[in-house]
């Protein structure tokens, strides 16, 4: 086992700043920031496994509202840190930019690179707890929050120093800390949320153990997948029609990366590419995913020229012809990570691209040298070539499209009703369901910043459809001309005519279809729109509650009741079927106001579920689809996908 002691850990700098401004570090204090501070200490468990140590993590939702990490790693360091001249474990807890990850001979692989992790959790908690198991005894130390003598707040102050309780004959770390409601206020852990990103992270680390235990709920679950990548690749493509049986999967590694990577074809049309860095989602993808690419498909034409599987008056095929409905997760693990984009979940590694290609490449070679395997390759190269095919089409499609779609050629006057302001930032696009509500929106709107366009009937569903077949779709292709980003690999952001997208359907079970299905399209073909925040939905009332000259409108059944005790005995009530009911003003009014609507903001925490939804909900097995509305449809539960703004 490899010494881990205090003197590995390097200090950076020292903690009071991350109570005076926790977003700076969490991002928010809400559910998602709570979370935040529960991952990074799970990510200390992680990284710990990952490089060698421990295979079991035990999470614990207990009932005064705390949460407790332990796993059977080696322990927190508990000698004195030879600068700091404290234990390593108040040293971790107390000073950010320190720990052991900064020491590539400690860990050789980790998540958390910032180091601000245990002594972040620990300034926002009102008290932690933490026993370490270590050299055959028994270790603790309490921290705490408060507001002292002089009114200023002590930030996570140890009681006293790192204390010998016992003996033991286990190892590990045990972490226990109750989220401060000074900074949270009664936001508490969800179990679902916990078990979404824990069944990731068993996925990425194959043979890892982890309980998840409520105290509260009286529950729990366990997470284990000795197949890895494989399982995961397999539980992505759950519902869909695989073109072969078992995922291909590759391992390979060179001196400063290791990569491992997942595949499986199935019958759809689109590619879908979940990529991580140490355990980390790269959603905007990077180097390593570029070396993916091209080494992929250099191998595969290759593979295809020597088996003469493409003739040699056939041209080459391109990567997004091998990767026409590919499942693919590639894990790779490295030291010294260069993030970039808005979010920083981008690899930004020069050196990552050269050493993936060569990986892909090797280890495919040595996949298809087997005659049992030859089979895959041929079906691979197919659907390739098929695709190709479907390219052509699509490109003369596009094409079409683009002329069809121009200002000048393709006529938008009674479909479109832009905005006289040209900035994107200040604009915003209502796609309206029906010419009824799309006339009211058109009176109602202000013409300074907000478009209208609305839909005739329903577009189509792209989940189940080739791209050409999408592009031959007019609603579709009023949509794509609108927003002026063009779709798929063309998409281009910067092009985007208005800062909100917002879908506007009536609140019934066919405005919910349509939602359903204009979402999906922009997953499918414009995911950068969700991702980027520009995709909203309007909440129309489904009430209006009246008696007089006072009036309320309500916006969903649980609001009813008090709606009805405000304005009293003689109310009138009228229940809204459709946004086309109602007149401009009252559209503007509850809908479209800026001081007064609601919208609710799409986006992606987790890509690789979001996949998994999209498919049970808009694909073909309607079986799948009877199971899951039957086991989560709970229409007043926000969903974890979707979180309520105003604006």
């Amino acid at each position: 086992m490899g010494k881990y002691e205090s003197k590995d850990i390097l200090v950076l700098e020292g903690l009071e700043a991350v109570r005076l401004r926790p977003g700076m570090y969490i991002g928010t204090t809400g559910v998602k920031g709570l979370h935040h501070i529960l991952w990074e200490i799970v990510d200390n468990s992680i990284d710990e496994i990952t490089n060698g140590y421990g295979n079991t993590i035990d999470i614990t939702l207990e009932k005064d509202g705390s949460i407790t990490v332990e796993d059977n790693g080696r322990g927190i360091p508990v000698d004195i840190h030879p600068t700091q001249k404290k234990s390593g474990v108040e040293v971790v807890f107390t000073q950010l930019h320190a720990g052991g990850k900064f020491n590539t001979e400690t860990y050789g692989y980790s998540g958390g690179l910032h180091g601000v992790g245990a002594s972040v959790t620990n300034a926002l908690s009102e008290w932690v707890k933490v026993t370490v198991n270590k050299n055959n005894k028994k270790y603790y130390v309490e921290f705490s929050s408060f507001v002292g003598e002089n009114g200023k707040m002590k930030c996570g102050i140890a009681k006293s120093p790192l204390v010998e309780i016992g003996k033991s004959t286990k190892s590990g770390t045990k972490v226990q800390f109750l989220p401060d409601k000074r900074v949270f206020g009664e936001v508490k852990f969800d179990f679902d949320t916990i078990a979404k990103r824990i069944k990731e992270l068993a996925f990425l680390n194959k043979g890892i153990i982890v309980n998840l235990i409520d105290k509260v709920q009286g529950k729990q679950d366990t997470f284990c997948f000795e197949g890895g990548l494989k399982d995961f690749t397999l539980y992505l493509n759950e519902g869909k029609s695989k073109l072969y049986p078992n995922p291909i999967f590759l391992f390979g590694e060179s001196d400063k990366i290791k990569m491992e990577l997942s595949i499986q074809h199935t019958d759809t049309y689109t590619e879908n590419l979940f990529s991580y860095v140490n355990n980390i989602p790269t959603t905007e993808g990077g180097t390593h995913e570029v070396g993916f690419k091209s080494g992929l498909t250099k191998f595969m034409n290759d593979y295809a020229r020597k088996n003469g599987l493409l003739k040699e008056k056939e041209n080459n095929l391109i990567g997004d012809d091998f990767r026409e409905g590919i499942t693919a997760v590639l894990s790779i693990k490295m030291n010294n990570i260069q993030f970039e984009g808005q979010t920083k979940t981008k690899l930004g590694n020069p050196e990552v691209k050269i050493v993936v290609d060569k990986l892909v490449n090797q280890e495919l070679n040595k996949f298809f040298s087997g005659i049992e395997n030859s089979k895959i390759a041929e079906i691979v190269i197919n659907k390739a070539k098929g695709a190709a095919k479907v390219r052509e089409a699509a490109r003369k499609a596009k094409e079409l499209t683009r002329v069809k779609n121009s200002i000048d050629s393709y006529n938008l006057v009674g479909k479109l009703s832009s905005c006289t302001s040209r900035n994107p930032a200040l604009s915003e696009l209502f796609i309206v369901e029906g010419d009824s509500a799309g006339g009211s929106a058109k009176q109602g709107r202000d013409r300074k910043f907000q478009a209208i366009l609305p839909l005739k009937g329903k577009p189509l569903n792209a989940e189940k459809k080739r791209l050409d077949q999408v592009l031959a779709n007019e609603e579709i292709r009023t949509i794509i001309s609108s927003l002026e980003t063009s779709i798929g690999a063309d998409f281009n952001i910067e092009n985007l005519r208005y800062q909100k997208v917002i879908i506007l359907s009536d609140a019934d079970q066919d405005g919910a279809h349509i939602r359903a299905i204009l979402l999906t399209f922009f997953f499918r073909y414009m995911k950068e729109l969700i991702t980027n925040g520009n995709v909203f939905i309007g909440l129309p009332p489904l009430y209006k509650v009246y008696k007089k000259d006072k009036t309320i409108y309500v916006y969903s059944d649980k609001e009813l009741p008090d709606a009805l005790n405000q304005i009293g005995k003689g109310y009138q009530i009228q229940r809204y079927k459709g946004l086309g009911e109602m007149n401009p003003e009252q559209l503007w009014e509850t809908t479209m106001d800026p001081e007064k609507r609601t919208l609710v903001c799409v986006t992606l925490e987790d890509v690789a579920e979001a996949e998994r939804l999209v498919v049970t909900l808009m694909g073909d097995d309607i079986i799948a689809r009877k199971e899951y509305i039957n086991k989560y449809a709970n229409f007043n539960k926000e969903d974890n996908f979707i979180k309520q703004i105003k604006n």
